[in-house]
């Protein structure tokens, strides 16, 4: 079943560690004040030792990770990093040129083992693995690397628009939620400020390198004048001085070329999207035939004379061990597809508690249609549904200040495949038929001429209208015709069908949401009115009262004000919601009210409000009073009869009763004339002026 897609983010946790806060800044400081003090050498050999576990950790880290942004901290660490080693350069540096004269010991242990066993003592060989070091770094990785994150930082900020308005389409849809919006901005941004920061750490590495060269050079140079001037034979000077030297140059290089080896793996990690070690296996050991050829080629390598046999024969028995643990081409994806249609070794086990619960829960709002409308959530085939319902849900938010909940959008094969349909609580409110290939185009009522095409009615408002091909589109917009594509269709219809139920839409939850909305401007007026005055199920009752009739309830602040001055009066929703109606009157008016400031409506005759009061009078008496059926459906035909002149003149349709009679009113016009908006007078502003363009009168009604 396609499902519109559904956005988890969970922001980064930061536990404070008082420790760490103060621990880095004393060893930044630390690594600048190694530059101008005396080390000993015993102390030199554990911040050596130190340097390079540090590099070769950072290295692993950055193989383990996963996105660039789990190891975020990386630029500022490239700069303490480099501190760190020119320190420890100028330390050894210190004590070689000091102490250099007394022998092979003078730097400290490590600089000695790598100075004469890593070489073998050796100097042309120290060097020239020290000058290959210093190419691979700078040349090769390092540039690389900086190369790679010069890209990825201007594509990251070109695409940075592209995506934000991605989240505000999810957010506006309903697929995300706002916390999880602020999230996915800010890891776009931390995203972009890394590969930036990445982009400038590549020069740290390259000066070092530099630096390395010519602390080198100082050493070998320095160190000569200074043993020579001790009194040292000029090559036992040599010796001794290119020994110290090159095992202090390898000391440093080692742990720079981790450090540019981990830069290089973190800014490509967004092509890999995994650990290294996971891509590598699955990718250059997933495809048996790539696998099964190499081998293949390496046993054909050992048959050539001359070419050594074993160690092909070996590598060739490894990978044909390898390729028969390999599954198949396209095994792979039918055990996934398997897993997600439930069946199949690799699909969950669920408990029948777990599936008995999955049953139970009903989407408050959701909208299904057949395989032929797929195309209208896929935005790549023009359909920009979830987009209009995103507009949609802010739309309401404004005109009626309510939050519509999340639209779930998914397709149900036992649907026909044209059809769709709209479900509140899992029950049905509205859905028509959508014809393939086809555009609405529906008839305005202005007497436009005829078209060629197949008639139908707007699902909407019910107006004629016909099914034309897309190719005709022009023609008919050229000729008058409103014309519509079916995403359209489906987020004007989802439109109107949440306004017609809106009250369902409010519940206690919602009613909450909105309590806290408020008190973030006012917390006095919330905490003074609710709940100690009007609990949320008497605020629940009425909020559902203003919206059945289509009155915003988006100025909380005077419907809570009101309820708390007139809870003291009366306890009865009903009567409350009447009275807080008129508090709301500016509302009202402008809701009604015509372009040119003026309210057009109809009003009774007052006979007919005589015959309504005495109606309500013996309801309440108990002697009867209800209204003859064919009285009920001759006040009803002559409100209908003037529904004409409104259409006219582009007014909302309205009638005015004195306010003892407007829920009365209401209920008479409430089927028959749902879209008929009842007011009374006191819900007019005065300075409005009102024009009565008919009356419905008794006697009409009674003929």
């Amino acid at each position: 079943m396609l499902t519109a897609p559904s956005v988890n983010a969970v922001a980064p946790v930061r536990i404070p560690n008082k420790k760490s806060d103060l621990l880095v800044p004393l060893g930044i400081i630390g690594i600048i004040l190694m530059m101008v003090l005396p080390l000993p050498a015993a102390l030199l050999d554990l911040l050596l030792a130190f340097s390079i576990a540090l590099a070769i950790g950072v290295f692993l880290t950055a193989l383990f990770i996963e996105e660039a942004l789990e190891f975020s901290a990386f630029p500022a660490f490239v700069l303490v990093a480099t501190l760190l080693r020119l320190s420890l350069n100028v330390a050894t540096t210190r004590l070689i040129l000091l102490h250099g004269a007394e022998g092979h010991g003078a730097a400290g242990q490590v600089v000695e083992a790598f100075g004469r066993f890593v070489v073998e003592g050796n100097i042309v060989v120290g060097l020239v693995v020290f000058l290959i070091l210093v190419v691979i770094n700078f040349v090769v990785v390092t540039k690389g690397a900086g190369r790679v994150a010069e890209v990825a930082a201007r594509f990251t900020l070109d695409a940075m628009p592209g995506k934000q308005m991605a989240i505000d389409a999810d957010l506006q849809s309903g697929t995300i939620t706002a916390d999880q919006a602020r999230v996915r901005r800010r890891n776009l941004e931390r995203e972009a400020d890394f590969f930036g920061a990445m982009d400038g750490a590549s020069k740290f590495v390259h000066g070092d390198a530099v630096a390395g060269l010519l602390i080198t050079g100082i050493n070998l140079v320095g160190g000569l004048i200074i043993g020579v001037s001790a009194g040292m034979e000029l090559g036992k000077a040599a010796e001794t001085f290119s020994v110290l030297t090159v095992g202090d140059a390898l000391v440093s290089q080692l742990p720079s070329l981790l450090v540019s080896a981990a830069s290089g793996l973190v800014v490509t990690r967004s092509a890999t999207g995994d650990q290294i070690g996971r891509a590598f296996g699955a990718q250059l050991l997933g495809r048996r035939r790539a696998v099964a050829m190499t081998a293949g080629i390496l046993t054909v390598l050992a048959l050539v004379p001359g070419m050594p046999a074993v160690p092909c024969l070996i590598i060739a028995g490894a990978l044909a061990l390898a390729v028969r643990k390999i599954p198949p081409e396209g095994a792979k994806e039918a055990a996934e597809a398997a897993a997600k249609a439930g069946t199949g070794p690799g699909a969950p086990a669920r408990s029948s508690a777990e599936e008995i619960d999955a049953a139970l829960s009903v989407d408050l709002l959701s909208v299904e249609f057949g395989y032929e409308l797929i195309w209208v959530v896929d935005p790549t085939r023009g359909g920009n549904l979830l987009e209009r319902v995103g507009a949609l849900r802010s739309q309401m938010a404004r005109e009626l200040g309510i939050v519509v909940p999340p639209v779930h959008v998914c397709d149900n094969l036992e649907l026909a495949p044209s059809n769709y349909r709209v479900l509140l609580l899992g029950n049905e409110i509205g859905g028509s038929m959508l014809r393939a290939n086809r555009v609405l185009a529906v008839d305005p009522g202005t007497g436009v001429p005829p078209l060629e095409g197949e008639k139908t009615t707007d699902p909407t408002f019910g107006m004629a209208a016909l099914w034309i091909p897309v190719r005709d589109r022009e023609m008919a917009e050229a000729l008058g015709y409103t014309v519509v594509d079916h995403p359209t269709i489906l987020a004007t219809h989802l439109g109107e069908l949440l306004r017609q139920h809106a009250h369902k839409l409010l519940g206690r939850q919602e009613v909450q949401h909105l309590l806290e909305v408020l008190a973030r401007l006012s917390p006095k007026l919330v905490d003074d009115v609710v709940p100690s005055q009007v609990p949320i199920g008497e605020m629940l009752r009425v909020l559902r009262n203003l919206l059945k009739e289509g009155v915003s309830i988006r100025d909380m602040r005077t419907i809570v004000e009101s309820l708390g001055d007139l809870v003291a009066q009366t306890k009865d929703p009903e009567q409350l919601t009447e009275m807080v109606r008129e508090r709301l009157s500016a509302h009202i008016t402008a809701r009604v009210k015509q372009p040119n400031g003026s309210v057009a409506a109809l009003a009774l005759d007052p006979r007919l409000e005589d015959v309504l009061r005495r109606s309500l009078r013996d309801i309440a008496t108990g002697q009867g009073g209800a209204l003859d059926p064919e009285l009920l459906r001759g006040i009803t035909a002559s409100a209908e009869a003037a529904m004409p002149k409104f259409a006219a003149i582009g007014a909302p349709p309205i009638v005015i009763t004195p306010p003892d009679l407007r829920r009365y009113v209401r209920a008479i016009f409430e089927r028959k004339l749902p879209h008929l908006f009842v007011a009374s007078f006191r819900e007019i502003d005065p300075s409005t002026p009102l024009r009565v363009l008919d009356t419905v009168r008794a006697q009409q009604a009674a003929a």
